[in-house]
């Protein structure tokens, strides 16, 4: 059993949309919906699944070939830079997610897929010790990190960038994004392996990770008030 709270709505699962959904492609929207549903193809999170009325004539090409999913069939269409799957008995189109540009909610822009409705993601300040190695060097030690805690992952410990001891890890031109945090504007790694981060430019709910440091649990040894935490692999 894990110890942080995982996704519970099961595939097949749906929901409206409150929220106004745009997309652009070229520099132009051609989405712009009020009435989008979620709809859970598989856990965590939901897909988009817009009104065909509410796409820009054009934007959808049909290939003449259909695909059949657990939740009903669908005519292929090209899309922009990928592909879409119409779904006539819905009235509906789900796009792939980069077929298009740049994806908004409201007016702010979300990124790599919709976020879950049921899912938070908190970033809180904490005085708990916490420190990070690797091969028995210490990489980060604090004992006033950001923790962050997203639904269906394992807490992450922000570090302040003087906490982290950059001399033992090597700068990387890898580059991620998430839908509840923004982009990353920084990675390193050990032995070719990406394991820390940083966003200094992270969304307004997570602005007290702004140019902290986390490191990947999976990938270093992890303790907090001198406790080991499971899920941390020694190497």
């Amino acid at each position: 059993m894990s110890d942080y709270p995982l996704p519970f709505v099961p595939p097949g699962g749906s929901a409206p949309v409150p929220r106004r959904i745009r997309a652009l492609l070229d520099g132009q929207v051609v989405v712009d919906t009020q009435n989008a549903l979620y709809l859970w193809e598989f856990p965590p999170y939901p897909q988009y699944y817009l009104p065909l009325a509410d796409v820009t004539d054009g934007v959808l090409v049909d290939t003449g070939e259909t695909k059949v999913f657990e939740h009903g069939v669908a005519r292929v269409h090209t899309a922009g830079r990928g592909k879409a799957w119409v779904y006539d008995e819905l009235g509906r189109v789900r796009f792939q997610w980069d077929a298009l540009d740049s994806w908004f909610e409201e007016d702010e822009e979300v990124f790599v897929h919709p976020r879950n409705p049921y899912s938070r993601c908190d970033a809180i300040r904490s005085d708990r010790h916490v420190q990070v190695s690797r091969n028995g060097v210490i990489l980060a030690e604090s004992s006033s990190t950001v923790i962050v805690f997203e639904t269906g992952l394992p807490s992450r410990y922000y570090f302040p960038p003087l906490a982290v001891n950059f001399e033992r890890l090597t700068e990387s031109e890898t580059r991620t994004a998430c839908p509840y945090k923004g982009r990353t504007t920084g990675y390193w790694s050990i032995d070719g392996h990406d394991l820390a981060w940083c966003y200094d430019f992270p969304t307004a709910p997570l602005l007290p990770i702004t140019g902290h440091v986390a490191f990947l649990n999976e990938h270093v040894d992890l303790t907090i008030d001198g406790v080991p935490i499971a899920g941390s692999v020694r190497t």
